[in-house]
């Protein structure tokens, strides 16, 4: 299975040079709640990758600390009408019996990981809503082959360590490869989600693929933090493909998992009776 976080590495370096990849270009409003103090100017926003700034890529999505803008209002819809327990098997009935993440991944888990991310399915209209819920499971679903995969295939023997995260180092014998229903991968993606999530993710990366409550709850943190402006603000499914893997997929690395991500979301798009709208490629 490919590596779906080298995109993440790339964003991350640039960032280092201020250079913005183009992956937070949500609107959000400005209203400010005030946060801790990080290490930034009480007037600047720490950004969800620890950078010092004031617009939208420091103060909007993941923004941890500071004057950091409130999240856009929830809307009336109920996540749970929408992921039923037709919809979910319909995904999961499609593996083999022999898969691993058959036994593992269960709608139950998936809507108590989803009480820590309320506002998941839940800004704009409810076609927006029903949008992002077909994306999510769109990216899922390729993923881990209709919840088959819990781990990454060959994934031990590849290497997800960053050295240069200083925030997240890696620990002694242990791999950052992909596990989960978005396969999260390397050690600064474990260190901060483990952070965010409450689990040590740098000593015990293999927690995501034991516990299915956290394992959900990784994707949605990942999805949150990379994906859920893009969907909601408009953009469309294509630049979230581009945030979950398009170092590997996008600009014709290869069209064909591409394709295949888009398909999975214009046919989650028609269960739900919503167009998916435009942009539907990287």
């Amino acid at each position: 299975m490919a590596n779906p976080k080298m995109v993440a590495l790339t964003i991350r370096k640039s960032l280092f040079v201020i250079t913005l990849a183009g992956v937070l270009a949500g609107g959000l409003l400005p209203d400010s709640a005030m946060g801790q103090n990080c290490g930034c100017a009480s007037d600047l926003c720490c950004s969800r990758w620890g950078y010092c700034g004031t617009s939208d890529d420091y103060c909007g999505t993941g923004c941890q600390e500071g004057p950091c803008y409130a999240a856009p209002p929830t809307n009336d819809v109920m996540v749970a009408d929408i992921v039923t327990e037709d919809f979910f098997n319909g995904i999961i009935s499609q593996a083999d019996s022999s898969c691993v993440g058959k036994s593992f991944y269960t709608r139950d888990a998936f809507l108590e990981a989803l009480n820590s991310y309320t506002s998941f399915g839940r800004v704009g209209t409810t076609d927006d809503s029903k949008r992002e819920i077909a994306a999510f499971f769109a990216h899922v679903t390729h993923e881990t082959g209709h919840f088959c995969y819990i781990e990454e295939i060959d994934g031990a023997s590849k290497d997800y360590c960053d050295e240069t995260s200083t925030e997240y180092p890696c620990a002694a014998d242990k791999g950052y490869y992909g596990r989960g229903p978005l396969q999260l991968s390397w050690n600064y993606n474990y260190g901060s989600a483990g952070k965010n999530i409450g689990f040590d993710g740098l000593n015990s990366p293999e927690t995501v693929a034991n516990d299915v409550v956290i394992s959900f709850k990784t994707a949605l943190w990942y999805w949150m933090n990379n994906c859920h402006s893009i969907i909601t603000s408009g953009e469309g499914f294509g630049p979230t493909i581009r945030a979950i893997n398009g170092a590997l997929e996008c600009d014709g690395q290869n069209p064909a998992t591409v394709q295949a991500r888009a398909q999975y979301y214009t046919e989650y798009c028609d269960q739900f009776s919503v167009s998916p709208g435009d942009n539907l490629t990287c």
